[in-house]
């Protein structure tokens, strides 16, 4: 369900996700308007679910997380009892940055954050530990060329 935005909102939105640590009177100064309608529309978007939370992004490298592997899942197991089991086991894993179920002949694509390839290992061999899994193929990428939070607006 999407819900109504205007341009200011969307003005806002756009800050925001530029630089989520401006305080209102930079914001309301970027968007031309003033503080108390900013944090009013602020606020009416949070209450919305526009915006979901506000955090602060970190350097994966920096922090040691160099590797990054794309995780294509085949299972042939499509029971809920195995898939409350495998969302389980995706949760619980802080390395598994994204996760998506697909259509087509992959069923999982995961993102996986680790400091290289022995740690995707450990993380790969606790994974098949936990649930059957018919057929796990990883991609190490070698380059992240574009990376980005901010939505489209």
């Amino acid at each position: 369900m999407s819900v109504r935005l205007d341009e200011l909102d969307r003005k806002i939105l756009a800050e925001l996700q530029r630089d989520g640590a401006q305080s209102l009177d930079e914001i309301a100064t970027q968007v031309c308007s003033s503080k108390t309608p900013v944090w009013n529309r602020i606020r009416k978007m949070k209450e919305s679910g526009v915006i979901r939370q506000q955090t602060v992004l970190l350097d994966a490298e920096a922090l040691g997380l160099e590797a990054c592997f794309f995780v294509l899942i085949r299972t042939s197991e499509h029971e809920k009892h195995w898939q409350d089991a495998f969302l389980r086991a995706l949760h619980e894993r802080p390395e598994v940055m994204e996760a998506h179920r697909l259509a087509g002949d992959i069923d999982y694509i995961l993102k996986v954050r680790v400091a290289n390839a022995r740690a995707y290992d450990v993380f790969y061999q606790a994974l098949i530990s936990e649930v059957k899994i018919h057929n796990v193929t990883a991609l190490l990428s070698m380059e992240e060329i574009k990376h980005t939070t901010m939505l489209p607006l």
